[in-house]
C-alpha cells in the first residue's frame, strides 16, 4: 500500500524508543529528553535581534515571496558566505528552506534519482540517508574513524565510489560526534570529488558552534572548480528551531551549478516558498555574532555543560568518548558486553524505563558497532551532572 522507498527510512531520534518515552509521560513520569538538539526546551531564548525585527516587520511576511527566498535575506546569506571565503556566489545561488531539513530534501530531490548513489558518513544524521531513500537512490556509507577523532576515512570514501555515485555528503561539524574536520581531510575529499565528478553536499549547520578556540573551515572556501552545496541555517546557532530557518548555497563550476540550480528552481516552485516570517530576521541574526559567542566562550553554557558531562562520564567504568569540538553532542562508547546488553538499543530502552532518561542509540545514526549512544548537552549543568550520575548508577546496578 505504501511506497517501497520507505523501506529503509528511519528516524531513531523520534523513533520507537521516543514513542515509548511519550507513553511514560502519559503515565505521569518526568522524562529528561537528551534525544534531540532543541535549545528552547532547555531555556535558550530567542535573540533580541531576531525578536525585534519580527515584531517590527511582521506585516511584511503575510504574502508569498520569491520561491528562492526574500532578496534581502538571500543577500545577507550571500554576504555571510563570502565573508567566510566562498567565492563567486550571488543571491541566485541561494535557496531558503523551512529549516535545513527542507533545503536538504530540495537538493537531494534535484540531484538524485532511481539507482543513483550518495556517499554518506557513518555515523550519520539520518536525514541524509532518508531523503536519499525517498528519492529512490542508494545511501552508501564511508567510515568516520573514532581512533582519529572521528575524521572521515579517505580510503573508505574511495572504496565506496562506483559509476552510480553522484554526491558525497559531509557533516562538518559533525552530528552525532561533534567532530570538526581538518583542512587536510577536506582537501583530500575535494580532490576525490574533482577526480570523480561528484557534487559535495556540505552540511555546516553547526559552523558557529565551535569550542576551544578552534575554527571551522567551509568546504566551499577551499575550491572554486568543484560543485559544493553548502547547507546552513539559524536553528542551532541562534536557538530558533521552531522558526524553521535554513538554506543552501551552490558554488563551484559554473556550468554544473547552472544545471543544478535549474533543478532546484523546479523543486522550489512546487512548494511555493518558505516561511516568510523567519526570513525577515536573517540579516539581523547573521550580524549578531555575540549571541552565539556567549554560548561557546569559556564561561558560556555550552562550554560549562560539556565539561560537566565529560567529568561525570570519566567516573563511569566501561564508557569512553572522544571529546567533541563543536555542536551540542557527545557520542560515548559503552562496553555493551560488560554490562550484559544485547546492543545499544537495549541499553537505551532499559535506561529509559529505569531512570527516565531518553538518549539515542548509536545505531540510530547508522553506527554499525551498536556500542555508542548520543548525549545532547543542552540542559543546564546540574541537570546534566545528575543525569550522567544516574547513567552510572544504572550501569553499576546491572
Amino acid at each position: 500500500m505504501i511506497s517501497r522507498n520507505l523501506d529503509n527510512v528511519h528516524s531513531d531520534i523520534r523513533g520507537d524508543i521516543y514513542m515509548h518515552a511519550l507513553e511514560l509521560e502519559k503515565q505521569g513520569h518526568k522524562i529528561l529528553k537528551l534525544n534531540t538538539g532543541n535549545p528552547a526546551a532547555f531555556g535558550f531564548k530567542m535573540p533580541d535581534s531576531i525578536k525585534n525585527r519580527i515584531i517590527c516587520d511582521i506585516d511584511k511576511s503575510l504574502g508569498y515571496c520569491d520561491i528562492r527566498g526574500m532578496e534581502n535575506a538571500r543577500t545577507a546569506i550571500k554576504d555571510y558566505h563570502l565573508s567566510r571565503g566562498i567565492k563567486n556566489i550571488s543571491e541566485n545561488d541561494i535557496f531558503i528552506g523551512n529549516g535545513v531539513s527542507e533545503a536538504s530534501y530540495m537538493i537531494i530531490s534535484a540531484l538524485i534519482g532511481t539507482g543513483d548513489e550518495v556517499l554518506v558518513p557513518t555515523p550519520c544524521y539520518s536525514l541524509w540517508t532518508n531523503f536519499t531513500f525517498l528519492a529512490g537512490g542508494r545511501a552508501k556509507f564511508y567510515k568516520c574513524d573514532e581512533s582519529a577523532d572521528w575524521q572521515p576515512d579517505i580510503e573508505s570514501i574511495k572504496r565506496g565510489i562506483t559509476s552510480n555515485t553522484k554526491a558525497i555528503v559531509l557533516i562538518n561539524p559533525n552530528n552525532p560526534t561533534g567532530a570538526l574536520y581538518s583542512k587536510e581531510i577536506l582537501l583530500e575529499i575535494i580532490d576525490i570529488a574533482r577526480k570523480n565528478n561528484l557534487v559535495i553536499i556540505s552540511d555546516e549547520i553547526y559552523d558557529r558552534l565551535v569550542l576551544d578556540g578552534e575554527q571551522h573551515i567551509p568546504t566551499a572556501s577551499l575550491c572554486d572548480d568543484v560543485t559544493v552545496v553548502t547547507m546552513n541555517g539559524l536553528s542551532k546557532s541562534h536557538c530558533i528551531c521552531e522558526l524553521r530557518c535554513g538554506w543552501l548555497c551552490v558554488s563551484g563550476d559554473v556550468n554544473r551549478k547552472k544545471i543544478l540550480i535549474e533543478g532546484l528552481i523546479k523543486i522550489a516552485s512546487v512548494r511555493l516558498c518558505s516561511n516568510a516570517l523567519m526570513q525577515l530576521a536573517i540579516g539581523d541574526a547573521l550580524k549578531d555574532s555575540a549571541y552565539t559567542e556567549n554560548m561557546i566562550n569559556e564561561t558560556g553554557r555550552l562550554s560549562i555543560q560539556r565539561k560537566a558531562v565529560m567529568e561525570e562520564l570519566d567516573k563511569i567504568d566501561g564508557i569512553s568518548y572522544v571529546k567533541n569540538i563543536a555542536a551540542f553532542y557527545l557520542f560515548p562508547k559503552l562496553d555493551i558486553k560488560r554490562y550484559g546488553f544485547e546492543d545499544d538499543r537495549e541499553f537505551a530502552r532499559k535506561l529509559l524505563d529505569d531512570k527516565h532518561i531518553l538518549i539515542v542509540p548509536g545505531s540510530g545514526f547508522n553506527c554499525v558497532d551498536k556500542k555508542h549512544f548520543r548525549i545532547v548537552m543542552q540542559p543546564e549543568e546540574n541537570i546534566l551532572r545528575n543525569a550522567i550520575k544516574d547513567i552510572g548508577d544504572f550501569l553499576k546496578n546491572r
